[in-house]
Order: structure tokens, then sequence, then C-alpha cells
């Protein structure tokens, strides 16, 4: 565990790495590690696994769902800052689909209004916002090894930080909140803490190892199937191809596009069933937002005076039920004759469909 950590920590350029055993771990250890109370408020994105939100609720704080960016799907810094009160603590910035979300804009307003900023980088690591990884510019990003990510350990996450009492609460809350390195002692700065078992096991750590050798080769691979995809469908009537911000770059964890039907002339859900006939796997929507699920309409949250109920985001409502549709399978397994069958079978059915 300690030489995955200490590798990791050399190839994101960063002072501490602490390894879990999920990017949800990872992400409610950070909540606790910066110091959120029953009360605080936290910013989060609508539009991202269930973790990036709940994981606020663990320590009796109230997620504030801001708005996306239509481009980026990522959240809107301008939805961000209008979101903010005197009970604001953190922002939990997450990096959509493994395009970096405008760490920029948000990092300028966090530090204005002195706000700590947690990046959930689950779906973006090796991504880069100017010369930085996602997850290495926030206060602590958070990274996810789940079987299904770019590089993968069965199950696992990793934090990092900068920040050396961060690195130290992060370790104590993974542990049980108990110091089981003697120099470390446990002062009375550490006493707050409610500890988990988030710990990373060896044979996970040393698959970790062999996996991050990995991750230049397989984003590249990832990089190389959009880019082909994007030369094949960007003419599509009513079509957006994956947006890439000029500062950024994108490791594609899924390739998400929009569908205009206006210009198509044909509805996404038409274009996914006869899509799905052909055994071609597009999926629609991404995710319901988060505040319209049963989790947040149990009507708990009338007490910290927020309105969890259609309408809050619109952008991601409209994402999530009309435009977005997203294929996962940029797998480097991938053969020519795999792409060349979806962009046949896509055209096929987008010149039949118009």
């Amino acid at each position: 565990v300690q030489s995955f950590e200490e590798e990791w920590s050399e190839y994101f350029s960063v002072k501490h790495s602490i390894t879990m055993n999920s990017a949800t771990g990872g992400l409610i250890a950070a909540v606790g590690a910066i110091g959120i109370n029953p009360g605080d408020e936290v910013i989060v994105s609508p539009y991202t696994m269930t973790a990036s939100a709940s994981c606020v609720l663990v320590y009796g704080a109230t997620p504030v769902f801001a708005d996306i960016e239509p481009q980026t799907f990522n959240l809107d810094a301008s939805s961000i800052e209008a979101n903010i009160t005197p009970k604001t603590k953190a922002i939990i910035v997450v990096h959509l689909a493994g395009q970096p979300a405008d760490m920029g804009a948000i990092m300028e307003i966090a530090r204005r209004k002195k706000i700590l900023v947690i990046e959930d980088a689950a779906q973006s690591p090796g991504a880069l916002y100017g010369d930085k990884f996602s997850g290495t510019i926030g206060d602590i990003g958070v990274f996810s090894l789940n079987c299904h990510k770019t590089i993968q350990t069965g199950e696992g996450g990793v934090c990092c930080t900068n920040n050396d009492e961060l690195a130290d609460r992060l370790r104590l809350i993974r542990n049980h909140g108990e110091a089981v390195v003697e120099e470390m002692g446990t002062s009375e700065k550490y006493g707050d803490i409610i500890g988990f078992n988030f710990r990373m096991g060896e044979i996970e750590a040393a698959i970790g190892r062999e996996q991050l050798k990995k991750l230049d080769k397989l984003n590249s691979g990832r990089q190389a199937i959009a880019s082909q995809f994007n030369e094949w469908f960007k003419d599509l009537p009513g079509l957006t191809i994956p947006y890439v911000s000029p500062v950024s770059t994108h490791v594609y964890y899924t390739y998400m596009m929009k569908i205009d039907s206006s210009k198509s002339g044909f509805k996404r859900c038409h274009l996914i069933k006869n899509l799905g006939a052909r055994k071609i796997d597009f999926f629609e929507g991404y995710v319901e937002p988060l505040y319209m699920q049963p989790l947040y309409q149990r009507g708990w949250h009338k007490k910290t005076g927020r309105h969890y109920g259609e309408g809050l985001c619109p952008v991601a409502e409209k994402m999530y039920s009309e435009e977005v549709f997203y294929h996962t399978y940029l797998h480097n397994s991938l053969k020519d004759k795999h792409l060349q069958f979806i962009k046949d079978n896509v055209h096929d059915v987008w010149d039949k469909l118009e």
C-alpha cells in the first residue's frame, strides 16, 4: 500500500496520496477531513453518481445543488456562486466522463469566498486542466479504482492532497480514527474525528501499482477512439459531439453526446431503441438529477429551507430528459471492425430515422 501511494503521488505530482477501499469511501473521508458539520452546506452537482452528494449527508450537512454547463455537463461556476450562502463550507466538483470542470473559475470563487474544494476525479484520472491533473487542483482530490474505471483494482480509491493536516485526517478517518503510526500521535486537533474502515488491501494495492503504469497508454487509446468517433459523427444533423475545453484534455471515461430533435428530425428514444435492436448499446440521459431521486424527496430537507424539486437545475434536467446520450465502450480492446460496425450502424439508423 505504501509503495502504491508513493508511486501515485509521484505520477500526479502531489505531496500526499491516501489509498481507500473505494472512491465513495474517499469522498466520505474527504468531507470529514475538511471538517463538515451538521447544518453546514456543501455545493454539489446534480448530474453525477449518487455518492458525490450523499457523502455530505453522512455528516448531517446539506447538499446544495448547483446547475451544470450544457457543454461539459460539469458544475457551472456562475451557478455555484449564486448558491453560496453564509452556511457554505465546501464545493464538491465532479469531472464528469473524463472532462475536467472549469477549475480556474471555480477555484477563484472558492478562494475569494474562503470555501474548500473537493474534486471528484473518479472518471478523469490523467485528464489535465492547464498543466495540472484533475484531482490535484482543489484541497482534496478523490479517484476511483472500481472495476469499470480506466485503471482498476477491482474496488479501490485514492485521495490526494498537498495539505499535511488534511492528509493526517484522511489517514485517521480511513482507519476508525485511530493512529497506527506512533509518531503521528493523537493530539487534540484530531480528537473530533469519527473514523471508518476504508483501508485498501495489499493485494489491491499490488494490482494498482501495475495498473498505474498503464494509465497513459489506456487514456491514449480512449482518446484515439473518441477522435475517430468525432470525425465520423460530427456532421450528423442535430448531433453534438463531446466538447473539449481548449485548456483541458479529455480522457473519455464515457463518450457523451447531445441530440437536438428539432434538427435531427427524431427523438433520442427512437435512436437508442433502433441502435439497441442492432446490438449497439447507447444509453439515454446519463443520470436523473439527484435531487429528483427518492432520497431527496423524503421531506427532511424542508427543515433546512432547501427545495429539492423539479426546476431546481433546469440545464441538468434538460440534459437528462431530452438531449444527452452516451456510449461507454471506448475500451482499448475494441478492434477496427468493432468501431466500423458502430459507425456504419449509427449512420444507417440516423439516415433512416431522419
